[in-house]
């Protein structure tokens, strides 16, 4: 083909058996790999930033969009890093406290294959003097020889010296409690002043209080639900090694003061026979009522001097104490109740009202016909009437919730409140209880029937006015606590003969105007007329 503009010259033809050779391809390939390796090089371990951009276009090909986006993405993370330095420059100022940006930079200062990063992660832990930075602190501390102080470059170093000081502050700040979160010390100089030191010393210890009454919160939670806490399972598991339980069946009720558990003796019992049955009685330690109830222990001359400013638990010891003993007072008189086995601590073993397992039922609850009604009545009048003359006491707390049914007899129970008639709301209890007994059987249609001030006047032989007024009276005459043994001064007389020399006009009964003098100042409450 013929060209106006110049003479072509003819291409030389090319041999197929030289093309398709496969050393003439493998020999391109190499060269292409060798000049792009040349390039990467370059890339990721410059000499000469100017001199690598200057080079790329005699070592690659115009036509190469990988490389071109390559050399533009390393020019803009460049720009990025340089503007971050200038930024993080500015920011830090001349401030002691610096703000590091190296997290936010597209390329590492150091690499991993630099020389220097190679050695420091060469480096054996176990080749360290120190373990770290607060180790080599206590050598410091403890070179400081017994007489306090040490010379160091003409200066002297005292025990005193704040530097010192603070880093030992630090090194006792990283022994606080796990639960308090330090953080890493050893990473830096860390020093703190012994007005700081003390303060998160103190915010320490609050935290760790507040933690274990918490935890005592979830145990005693735990005790005023079910009356099962920790100490309670100790004390039941010894009484089965001592062979006094065999076994603890289950819950029978669950009260405001107490839980009631059924259990069976162990018949091998070394000191002698026991009940096959028995009744498991758990004071609450936690009784949160034991405020009100408190007035019930607090003028008892048996246990008065072991109450003062004890703990809760210490307390509810006594409670069950108290209820041992009037248990013992009961059946000593020959009324009707639950037989103590033992007490430890508040734990108190009695014997079973009921049989096969099965509780007696409550007054309450029980299902009785008018003439069983006839016999409950007189059999709990009796049993109050034998429970002041007998045992000394007043319950204080009966009604039909307090009263079991079993065998057609009754049953007192709960006599953990009951006091001496001595106490100075005695007959307010007694008439509250004639009271519960009346309304109680009142409601059962129960014939013959005597109110609550007649019941009041049979078990007590007075009438309730000149009970509370005489009982009034008598306090008044009452010879103060530093009087008593001093010669010529006789202590006051019992309730008794007080009332054996009213009656015989030594002393004038109370009228209604003293009585309303002594309502006046607290003494009694209304009586009604």
């Amino acid at each position: 083909m013929s060209s106006p503009w110049g003479k072509i010259t003819t291409p030389e033809p090319t041999n197929l058996q030289k093309i398709m050779s496969e050393e003439l391809a493998k020999d391109l390939q190499v060269k292409e790999d060798q000049k792009y390796a040349s390039y990467i090089q370059s890339l990721t371990n410059p000499t000469d930033k100017n001199d690598a951009i200057d080079d790329l276009p005699e070592l690659v090909d115009d036509d190469s969009d990988a490389i071109i986006a390559r050399m533009l993405q390393k020019q803009f993370d460049e720009e990025y890093d340089d503007m971050l330095k200038r930024t993080e420059d500015k920011v830090n100022g001349t401030s002691k406290v610096s703000v590091s940006f190296s997290n936010y930079r597209r390329t590492p200062q150091s690499l991993d294959f630099d020389s220097d990063s190679e050695e420091y992660e060469c480096e054996d832990i176990m080749d360290r003097r120190d373990w770290d930075r607060f180790d080599a602190m206590n050598r410091q501390l403890q070179a400081i020889p017994p007489c306090g102080y040490t010379m160091k470059d003409g200066k002297m170093v005292t025990k005193h010296d704040i530097t010192l000081n603070s880093r030992k502050n630090a090194c006792k700040f990283m022994s606080f409690p796990p639960e308090f979160h330090t953080g890493d010390g050893a990473g830096f100089d860390l020093q703190l002043s012994n007005k700081v030191f003390n303060s998160l010393k103190l915010h320490s210890k609050i935290e760790q209080n507040r933690r274990h009454r918490l935890h005592d919160r979830k145990e005693d939670h735990a005790t005023a639900d079910f009356g099962i806490d920790q100490t309670t399972r100790l004390l039941l598991y010894k009484m089965i090694n001592k062979q006094l339980l065999e076994r603890v069946n289950g819950i029978i009720s669950i009260g405001k003061e107490a839980v009631i558990l059924h259990a069976e003796t162990d018949p091998s019992y070394p000191d002698g026979p026991l009940p096959r049955e028995c009744v498991i009685k758990i004071f609450k330690t936690t009784l949160a009522e034991f405020k009100q109830r408190e007035k019930y222990i607090r003028d008892d001359h048996r246990f008065k001097d072991k109450i003062g400013k004890q703990r809760i638990r210490r307390t509810i010891h006594i409670w069950a104490e108290k209820e041992m003993h009037n248990l013992m007072r009961l059946k000593k008189a020959g009324i009707p109740c639950p037989e103590v086995i033992t007490l430890k601590r508040h734990v108190l073993v009695m014997s079973f009202i009921g049989e096969n397992n099965c509780p007696a039922p409550k007054l309450k609850d029980a299902i009785l016909d008018s003439a069983d009604y006839i016999i409950a009545y007189d059999q709990v009048v009796d049993g109050m009437k034998a429970l002041y003359t007998g045992a000394n006491l007043i319950h204080a707390d009966l009604s039909e919730y307090n009263i079991l049914w079993h065998n057609d007899q009754c049953y007192f129970i709960d006599v953990s409140q009951s006091t001496e008639p001595s106490h100075n709301d005695a007959f307010h209890f007694l008439m509250r209880d004639c009271e519960n007994v009346t309304n109680f059987f009142n409601r059962k249609d129960v014939p013959n029937m005597r109110t609550a001030r007649e019941l009041f006047i049979d078990i007590t032989g007075c009438d309730f006015n000149d009970r509370i007024a005489l009982e009034a009276l008598r306090n008044t005459f009452k010879m103060k606590p530093h009087l008593v043994g001093k010669p010529g001064m006789e202590p006051h007389e019992s309730f008794e003969a007080t009332w054996a020399k009213m009656k015989e006009g030594e002393i004038p009964l109370a009228t209604a105007d003293v009585a309303n003098d002594l309502e006046n100042v607290n003494i009694v409450d209304a009586v009604p007329a």
